[in-house]
């Protein structure tokens, strides 16, 4: 199967690249959203994750992979929701902030930009290559 392409978000104030970097590995826990959960769900071993500082900065910093594919979220007190598990990949060189991918045609269209308040999106293989070379991979 072909390598999927992700999108998460993450306040920086709360967990920055730099710290899941440090910490190798990173249980993404805590999503409350119906769309994003199934988005989780869909995750596979191996797909590529943007990972996106939100709030402040707003911009792609780093690439993630999918360690673990979706399993019980051990955070939700009721509920069915889900977590994988992240390692980090690698930082992007420059980083790719949120008005360069308004202001690209290859990326207005990114979910990130059409549902800015989904936590977890796909990223087509198109978005994901551009947001690389904006990026400086």
């Amino acid at each position: 199967m072909a390598t999927q392409h992700w999108l998460v978000k993450q306040e920086p104030e709360s967990y920055p690249w730099s710290k899941f970097v440090a910490e190798g590995r990173a249980a993404w826990t805590g999503v409350r959203n119906y769309q994003a959960r199934n988005n989780l769900r869909a995750m596979k071993r191996g797909d590529a994750v943007l990972y996106y500082h939100s709030v402040t900065g707003k911009a792609v910093v780093g690439i993630a992979r999918v360690e673990r594919e979706a399993y019980p979220d051990p955070t939700a007190r009721d509920g069915d929701w889900s977590a994988v598990d992240l390692v980090p990949d690698r930082a992007v060189s420059q980083a790719v902030s949120l008005e360069q991918l308004k202001a690209d045609a290859a990326t207005r269209g990114m979910a990130l930009i059409r549902n800015s308040r989904l936590s977890v999106s796909p990223v087509t293989a198109a978005e994901y290559a551009r947001v690389l070379k904006l990026g400086g991979l």
